[in-house]
């Protein structure tokens, strides 16, 4: 059994081998000199010998690797070559060979696990990083959300069912196919908080990391640091090389100070430097971008929100408008206190118009201290505790009716009764369309209820009332105090009563984004400055600079020149 599982073993790795398990540079196609042993292994799985000249023909590149064991393979139709040097033993970068006979196979067991954990897995990893870190790859990821973030923005989010029943019906889909099941089975009425949008903000994240980890980490790395350069070749090599006759480089030195530079001085040679924040701030550009997704997710996952529809002169509990998203969503210190609606009213157009519309409302801690109170409206909020209270929507709640009842003799004044009736949507319902509100006035309240008058209004404007046959019966403005009669009733319509709409919702990652926004904003500035550097050596009778930058080249060899056009010239 020990001999199977260690033959098994061997033939596996003898596979990965052949597939080029590590990485290595390329060279000149051909078998390398010190090639000892070459082995064919096609696509049956038979394996044998060849020679130089053949294997020469048959691989197109050899890839070497840089260690004393050596181990390659090239591909030529359905064959893979596998070539081993000649350069010693023991490189642990490489699977351990198990023999057939080996009689230890916890030794063996031993080796292969150091090999899979220090070689293998952080090979693994850092491929895995590299392709994390593609551009390609996070250009796509941004389109993705982008497009997911634009529809969440068209289609509105947090509604009750009978919402998207009424606006998204299957009869007539929006834009052909986008209706009320189909928003609701991929979680499109709550977009921000499903699992793929927050998946691909960390897919995102991922790519950002991988991206400074691999590229912008080992850029910084280098740029900060330095040594001086002493070989004239070296310097004149540069993107901009000159030698100054005649020049001292203390001169050079004070006019780098007195541009900006951060000048070193050793001996005869010299290093300076600016800009090397510009190095630094793409990192700081991806680490903003990592608090404004990590912000965004957990406004996500931590969040409140809900919808209340609140008629005036009433309150409510702000816990009992408040949903949980999730596990870690958690409610804020004020759910317990209250919100009193002191007013609500809605200004109009000269054409009839609703223009804006007001909500005067009050917040009130359990012991009926007033915290707070703001009028707001439409992208004027209330914020408190934590918690932000948006006007969004306004019903009609309710109408003030006024009945006269005939005596029955004339110049008798008949019972006067008044009545608070309540208001019901009617929209989408017998016909109606558009937002209208309807109420039912029966023409007896003690024996048949079924038969009475009916008032339906479209806001706080007008009513039409019509009598208990359906016949319309007029017109009348709410307070005006003209009476109607209607089925032998002297009707007054008295004040309509409104409801106000109101959204509220916890944000506990807004903080985190705008700092990251901010963030963003300075670093992206930062990340434009260039890194220029700027290397000199004193000779006998003259100094030899040498510079580079790594963006605004143009710029940096004029300012180079204006510099070594001011230096001193020194005359004998």
């Amino acid at each position: 059994a020990r001999a199977t599982r260690a033959t098994t073993r061997t033939t596996a790795m003898m596979q990965c081998v052949s597939q080029s398990v590590v990485s290595a540079p390329r060279v000149a196609s051909g078998a390398p000199a010190r090639a000892s042993l070459l082995r064919v292994r096609c696509g049956g799985g038979s394996r044998r010998a060849v020679g130089a000249s053949a294997f020469a023909t048959a691989a197109t590149t050899v890839r070497e690797c840089r260690r004393e064991r050596c181990v390659a393979s090239v591909y030529h139709s359905r064959c893979a070559v596998v070539v081993r040097g000649k350069r010693g033993e023991g490189d642990e970068r490489e699977a351990p060979e198990v023999k057939a006979s080996s009689t230890s196979a916890a030794s063996d067991d031993e080796a292969f696990t150091k090999w899979l954990l220090n070689a293998e897995i952080p090979s693994m990893g850092k491929k895995t990083l590299k392709s994390l870190s593609s551009l390609p790859l996070a250009i796509g990821e941004l389109l993705v959300i982008a497009g997911f973030s634009a529809l969440g923005t068209v289609i509105e989010q947090n509604k009750g069912y009978s919402w998207y029943v009424a606006n998204y019906p299957t009869e007539n889909p929006t834009l052909g196919f986008i209706d009320f099941p189909l928003i609701l089975d991929l979680g499109l009425d709550h977009i921000y908080t499903t699992w793929y949008f927050l998946g691909l903000l960390g897919l995102l994240g991922a790519s950002l990391t991988a991206c400074t980890l691999t590229r912008q980490w080992p850029v910084w790395k280098v740029a900060a640091k330095w040594k001086f350069l002493e070989r004239r070749a070296a310097l004149l090599a540069m993107d901009e090389g000159e030698a100054v006759p005649r020049a001292h480089l203390s001169d050079l030195n004070e006019l780098l100070a007195q541009r900006g530079y951060q000048v070193f001085v050793k001996g005869k040679t010299m290093y300076a430097f600016k800009g090397l924040i510009g190095r630094l701030a793409p990192i700081g550009v991806h680490a903003a971008l990592l608090f404004t997704l990590g912000g965004s997710a957990y406004s996500g996952l931590g969040g409140l929100s809900g919808s209340v529809m609140v008629p005036d002169g009433t309150s409510f509990e702000i816990g009992s408008g408040l949903n949980r998203g999730s596990l870690l969503s958690s409610m804020p210190g004020i759910a317990k206190s209250s919100v009193q609606v002191n007013d609500f009213t809605i200004d109009y157009l000269p054409n009839g118009q609703v223009s804006q519309f007001y909500s005067d409302l009050s917040v009130i801690d359990p012991t009926g201290k007033e915290l707070t109170r703001k009028t707001i409206s439409v992208n004027i909020p209330l914020r408190a505790g934590g918690v932000t209270m948006y006007q969004t929507d306004w019903a009609l709640s309710s109408m003030q009716v006024t009945v006269e009842k005939p005596s029955g003799v004339e110049g008798v004044a008949g019972k006067e009764n008044t009545y608070v009736l309540p208001m019901a949507s009617l929209e989408g319902k017998s016909g109606f369309q558009g937002r209208i509100w309807g109420t039912f006035l029966p023409l007896d309240f003690e024996q048949d209820q079924r038969r009475g008058i009916s008032i339906v209004a479209r806001d706080f404007q007008s009513v039409a009332i019509y009598d208990s046959k359906g016949a319309f019966a007029g017109v009348r403005r709410p307070e005006s105090k003209k009476p109607i009669v209607v089925d032998g009733l002297n009707i007054v319509i008295g004040s309509v009563k409104g409801s106000t709409g109101l959204e509220l919702k916890t944000d506990p990652g807004v903080p985190y984004v705008y700092a990251g926004f901010a963030g963003l904003m300075v670093t992206s500035f930062l990340s434009l400055l260039s890194h220029s550097q700027i290397w000199a050596i004193q000779e006998e009778n003259a100094i030899v600079v040498g510079g580079k930058s790594n963006r605004a080249k143009e710029e940096f060899k004029t300012e180079l020149d204006d510099v070594l056009n001011s230096i001193p010239e020194y005359v004998d």
